[in-house]
């Protein structure tokens, strides 16, 4: 199958061209898919090591929208002197593991954002995960994950204040990288419908 990533694809036989070189040769018609609605979205902190590009890889295969490296108080990692070395590497690897899972509209990596102006731009689509939290819900299709340290108290009140409620993942604490996969899952289920949220 080949796509151009932005909802139309084909089926198409791979034949070898020289040594090396793979050439695809079209076997069918081309087909377009909408986008499922609503976008998704998952912004989480930044986490030390290769564990941001693992959360980022499982939310492509997943078919989260919107990817989005979160900067909050307590985040870690630091963006400052990457020089875009870490969004690049992050980009190439979100579009390798929609093409590993033959996704027809590619995942968008957002550049790396602060919680404030992510929470400010989302008013009234975006929820926090927090323990103690309500259920996830397409109504506030944008979760943002917070570092294991959590949310700082100006944080939470201040998306308080933009209309910004919490939502629980787990009963458990989890890691940034499994918190963020675990909004993916929750998500992309109640997008499909194979699970349905409980409004009571």
């Amino acid at each position: 199958m080949a796509s151009d990533g932005r909802g139309g694809w084909r089926p198409c036989a791979a034949r070898l061209s020289g040594r090396r070189a793979v050439a695809l040769e079209p076997a069918g018609p081309v087909t377009r898919e909408l986008a499922p609605l609503p976008r998704l979205t998952v912004a989480f902190s930044l986490a030390k090591g290769e564990r941001s590009e693992w959360a980022a890889a499982k939310l492509a295969e997943l078919g989260v929208d919107r990817i989005i490296p979160l900067v909050c108080a307590r985040t870690v990692v630091r963006p400052d002197d990457d020089s875009g070395h870490r969004s690049r590497r992050l980009g190439r690897i979100v579009r390798e593991a929609a093409m590993q899972a033959r996704l027809v509209h590619l995942p968008e990596l957002g550049p790396t954002t602060s919680f404030a102006d992510l929470v400010g731009a989302e008013t009234g689509r975006a929820c926090l995960a927090d323990p103690g939290g309500g259920a996830p819900s397409l109504a506030e299709p944008v979760v943002l994950v917070g570092p294991e340290g959590g949310w700082v108290e100006a944080e939470l009140a201040g998306a308080a204040a933009q209309g910004a409620r919490t939502v629980t993942l787990s009963d458990h604490v989890l890691r940034v990288e499994t918190a963020a996969v675990a909004a993916g899952v929750l998500l992309t289920a109640l997008r499909r419908g194979l699970v349905v949220a409980d409004d009571h």
